[in-house]
């Protein structure tokens, strides 16, 4: 008997179990209906529908960067070594591709590094893996509409508790402990009526790269994301870190170019990030393109560069995962120090924030870092922001800019913020 879970996804039977020494992971068909997957290609959205699904958490043991691999592996999409070319729609398997979401907690568990602070929806799984194939979509009737309200949202630390661990991470900067740590405050709605609606509104917000949605059984993300935080075509690897803020206009973008402690701080993540490339790239290959360019988001003026290199021989996607999660610009320099403290720091857990979301076949991989990111599960919407601390910050500063960075997607999800076209 079918069963349809919240927000209309059709849940069926389970279908697959893995193991690989772990609690038993299940996968099983999903909604049968159109998706818009961040970095997913456009070009067969109304001909995709989903074959199969990877859940995990890390109370289940193991490691999902393996468990993803094998998964993938074992329903058509080889990524076991991703310097060879792009096979499109996979030589007429009929798979077309899939989703992939990696937590950020999920990550430092792939760093060897702490996550002890609570999730404030532990609904949300920290690995998902959905593989889709071309065929007519089942969509489900839609329910009856109901009225969307978003309630007040109430924040998990103070402003003044902000700028309390803003000045510890400079403390820990003054001890020699890190050079820079990315700080993330959380905040919560209550909401009722269906989610989906709101959380798909953030991909048409201008510059988000990674504009989409992913649902689950009593859960959904929606990102915003401009961010890449990996991606791979035919052996190059590229990353796009993004640091530094202002807002968007005239004076703040010249105010942005010209903030010695803006640049710093971008530096030094790029250097985090070649040193992150290079350990899964050819020896000699890795590159930095248009140093310090500045992009719009929304409302606001952001920097970004390009980091590039060429794919070690044999470069399969677990280690890539490896190597490049959790993204070196929302956890800092150097990374594992930062991710310590970001454990004793942070009140709770990052959710659906600061981890990798998009897509991938054999030969490509696109994800981008999950900044700019809303959650939903049965009761609450929750959404996720911060910044980089170095020496020169100012805490007040900081607590501005986390703000500025939250106030479009909340404005968004609440149905009266402004959507364009994309960037």
């Amino acid at each position: 008997m079918r069963k349809v879970g919240p927000y209309g996804v059709e849940t069926l039977p389970q279908v697959y179990t893995a193991g690989s020494g772990a609690a038993a992971l299940t996968a099983y068909p999903g909604p049968a209906a159109s998706v818009d997957v961040p970095a997913a290609p456009t070009a067969c959205r109304d001909s995709r529908t989903e074959r199969a699904r990877l859940q995990w958490h890390r109370r289940d043991g193991g490691d999902p960067a393996a468990l993803a691999e094998e998964f993938l592996a074992a329903h058509g999409l080889p990524l076991h070594d991703l310097t060879r070319p792009a096979r499109p729609h996979h030589q007429g398997s009929g798979v077309c591709g899939a989703a992939l979401y990696l937590s950020a907690a999920a990550g430092a568990h792939l760093a060897g590094a702490p996550t002890t602070a609570g999730e404030p929806a532990p609904t949300l799984p920290d690995l998902t893996v959905v593989v889709y194939h071309h065929g007519p979509t089942r969509p489900t009737p839609p329910a009856a509409p109901t009225p969307w309200w978003l309630g007040p949202w109430t924040d998990s630390w103070t402003p003044r508790e902000h700028a309390d661990a803003v000045d510890a991470v400079r403390a820990a900067i003054a001890r020699g402990d890190v050079y820079q740590t990315n700080l993330v405050g959380h905040a919560a709605a209550r909401y009722t009526g269906d989610p989906l609606p709101a959380l798909s509104r953030l991909g048409a917000l201008p510059g988000a790269r990674y504009g989409g949605v992913l649902t689950g059984d009593g859960w959904a993300i929606g990102c915003a994301s401009p961010e890449t935080l990996i991606e791979v075509t035919d052996g190059q690897l590229i990353t796009r870190p993004i640091k530094g803020t202002r807002p968007a206009t005239a004076a703040g973008r010249a105010e942005l170019l010209a903030s010695a402690k803006e640049r710093a701080e971008h530096i030094m993540i790029v250097d985090l990030e070649r040193n992150d490339l290079a350990r899964i790239a050819r020896t000699g290959t890795v590159t930095v393109d248009d140093l310090f360019a500045v992009r719009r988001w929304c409302d606001l003026w952001q920097a970004e560069s390009t980091v590039r290199a060429a794919a070690a021989d044999g470069l399969g996607l677990a280690d890539l995962l490896r190597a490049t999660c959790p993204g070196g610009s929302v956890t800092g320099a150097p990374k594992h120090a930062a991710l310590t403290q970001i454990t004793a720091l942070e009140p709770v857990g990052r959710g659906a924030s600061m981890g990798a979301l998009g897509w991938v076949t054999p030969g490509h991989v696109d994800l981008g870092l999950t900044i700019r990111t809303a959650a939903a599960d049965a009761d609450l919407l929750h959404t996720w922001a911060g910044g980089g601390i170095t020496w020169d910050s100012d805490a007040h500063a900081e607590v501005a800019e986390a703000a500025a960075k939250t106030a479009p997607i909340r404005a968004t999800l609440a149905g009266h913020g402004r959507t364009h076209d994309r960037r």
